[in-house]
């Protein structure tokens, strides 16, 4: 076996060439037989197994820098930088990360967990090495897909200006998660089928190379003019008008062309594009049939691709996803909105059944919500379908676009709270605190599965902006049937009575309302008298209930997965401490912290976000 004599960087550049195609044939059945153990992202990880080699065949790690977009391909990386032993422990916690990680690795030289963002760190390390004098190469690698962001566009228009080398390799697989949209991926298409140019000036320019006293004067004469020459052979000039050397594209299967390429890039004197052509999935039939599936998955069998815990029930995405295409029947002004995640924001059945009221905008965020703010001025209802994580890159659309303007758009924040395995990059815990900051925007959390598609139809009504959080996982469904209609900044006294005093009244939103009941029974039985509001707002706060819960109660306990500064508790607890002096309040939620990659129930147990901790803290405060 080769792959287990790699212990270390060096290791790959000392292998005889004709040893490549083998040691990526080991590393796909490692792949293979370790993430359908594990779980994580299969697909994207698959298609770049050449590539990164060849990668480690050119560069010189750590020394040399290599940043990642996203982040999510960078198993093989790993392998080949001495990580191999511990792969059993990927994605949990205290394993390895899913993610690069620096603290893991020298030879990762940027942690990265979202894309779009690779082409400007490089660029920035790059920067640094000419300010010290140093000599290092610097690249990034980032999907076609990625490169649908913004971002991505402000890093190569300053890319252009560098005078220094920086490499930049595009794997182009033709996804991000889905199938890419839109002008970049039509543009892209073209210049995959553009090889005579790259093969020409190759051959041309180390042709003159190797030619005593005029080879390289001409060499610059030709890249001087050389616009007329690829404007007849290349379809478009996108990033050598930025600036941008291009090189490509080039097989991402292909050892020796690749080296050879990537050698090349270093000696250029500018930023350079390398353009490589992979598919997502590659070596593994079921992957490469359903690239989107094996995105990112759970334990599976490898003779079949077949999950081995296929989960019957409805998650709250499906649960989204079934209010939405109802609701699509009523109201024939509402459109679906997504950055790249149609199947992971439950919107696959509606863009079939809808497609021209469907918008895929790509990865690009900031720019889902300033165009849903302005379909919404055009008199349409967006809904905004979007991970908490994403979500947070485009807080000043939010602000500017959407809430300052009074846009009725509704945000379907789906994986709120905490997502697990995928760590501190994924984590949904900040929304509260972000959403909360925006004035005029509805902020709702549902306890359940119903109450989730009565807040939706509350939003649907809404004369302004608002958002819906909802975590990851199986859609909670309460059996009782007393539920009060959802009013706007009004809770929902779930146990206990509005009247007397209580030794303990919780206060608690989403999903920490099942938490708060199951506590409140454990003191219950204790003796001791109870009280359970679900918050339902965090903005606006019914701070009517507020006031109630802290004359009447001995402790006020608010509940919340979200970071502890800026969410509800923090809110409650200041109103208190202004109006009802002397009220002694609680506050259970996360840590001000970055929350790793876990197990989310273990991880809610470790931080007291369960009914024994909860208990067990009013138990402390109480005596």
């Amino acid at each position: 076996m080769i792959l287990e004599n790699i212990r270390g960087p060096r290791d790959v550049k000392e292998l005889p060439a004709e040893q490549l195609p083998l040691l990526a044939s080991e590393v796909r059945d490692f792949l293979i037989e370790h993430v359908s153990e594990t779980g994580g992202h299969l697909a994207s990880n698959l298609g770049v197994v050449e590539l990164t080699i060849a990668l480690h065949r050119v560069l010189d790690l750590p020394q040399d820098k290599l940043v990642w977009d996203v982040g999510h391909q960078s198993y093989t990386h790993k392998l080949l930088t001495g990580r191999r032993e511990a792969f059993d422990t990927l994605r949990k916690e205290g394993g390895l990360s899913g993610f690069p990680k620096h603290s893991e690795s020298a030879c990762d030289a940027f942690d990265t967990g979202h894309s779009s963002t690779s082409v400007s760190a490089a660029l920035g390390l790059a920067a640094a090495r000419d300010l010290r004098g140093g000599t290092e190469t610097v690249a990034a690698v980032i999907g076609d897909g990625a490169l649908t962001g913004g971002m991505a566009f402000e890093a190569l228009n300053n890319a252009g200006r560098l005078k220094s080398n920086l490499i930049i390799v595009l794997n182009d697989n033709e996804m991000s998660i889905s199938h890419n949209i839109g002008g970049i991926s039509r543009y892209l298409s073209g210049l995959r089928t553009s090889t005579r140019y790259t093969g020409l000036k190759l051959k041309v320019e180390g042709g003159l190379e190797k030619t005593p006293v005029i080879g390289k004067p001409m060499i610059r004469s030709i890249r001087r003019t050389k616009s007329s020459l690829k404007a007849l052979l290349v379809p478009g000039m996108f990033f050598e008008d930025m600036g941008i050397t291009y090189l490509g594209p080039v097989d991402g299967y292909d050892f020796k062309t690749m080296t050879r390429v990537l050698r090349e890039a270093k000696r250029y004197p500018g930023a350079v594009l390398v353009h490589v052509k992979t598919v997502k999935g590659k070596g593994y039939a079921p992957a490469e049939k359903n690239p989107s599936f094996f995105h990112g998955i759970g334990p599976f069998e490898p003779a079949t691709g077949l999950c081995r815990k296929e989960n019957a029930h409805n998650t709250y995405s499906d649960v989204f996803s079934d209010w939405i295409m109802k609701k699509a029947e009523e109201r024939k002004d509402l459109v679906a909105v997504t950055a790249a995640m149609p199947e992971g924001t439950g919107l696959s059945e509606f863009k079939k059944k809808y497609p021209g009221r469907f918008f895929d905008v790509g990865i690009a965020e900031e720019h889902a919500v300033t165009f849903s703010a302005g379909m919404a001025a055009g008199g349409l209802l967006p809904v905004v379908a979007v991970y908490s994580s994403f979500l947070q890159r485009a807080y000043d659309q939010i602000v500017h676009d959407v809430c300052i303007n009074r846009r009725h758009v509704i945000f379907a924040v789906d994986r709120a709270g905490l997502v697990g395995a995928d760590g501190e990059t994924h984590q949904g815990i900040l929304d509260l605190s972000f959403l909360a900051s925006v004035p005029g925007l509805a902020v709702m959390a549902p306890r359940d599965a119903r109450e989730l598609k009565a807040m939706l139809g509350f939003a649907a009504e809404l004369d302004g902006p608002a958002a819906v959080r909802y975590p990851r996982g199986k859609a909670q469904v309460d059996m009782d049937i007393d539920r009060a209609p959802i009013q706007l900044g009004v809770s929902e006294l779930r146990m206990g009575e509005m009247s007397g005093m209580a030794d303990v009244s919780f206060f608690a939103a989403g999903t920490m309302v099942k938490e708060a009941m199951e506590a409140a029974r454990l003191l219950k039985a204790e003796g001791r008298s109870v009280r359970v509001v679900n918050a339902r707002f965090i903005d606006p706060l019914d701070e009517k209930m507020i006031r109630f819960l802290a004359e009447n109660s001995r402790l006020l306990v608010t509940m919340e997965e979200n970071v502890i500064r800026g969410g509800m508790g923090e809110a409650a607890a200041a109103l208190c401490a202004s109006e009802v002096p002397g009220t002694r309040v609680l506050t259970l939620a996360l840590p001000d912290a970055y929350v790793p990659q876990g197990n989310a129930e273990a991880q809610k147990s470790a931080f007291g976000l369960d009914a024994q901790g909860a208990a067990a803290r009013v138990r402390e405060v109480l005596g």
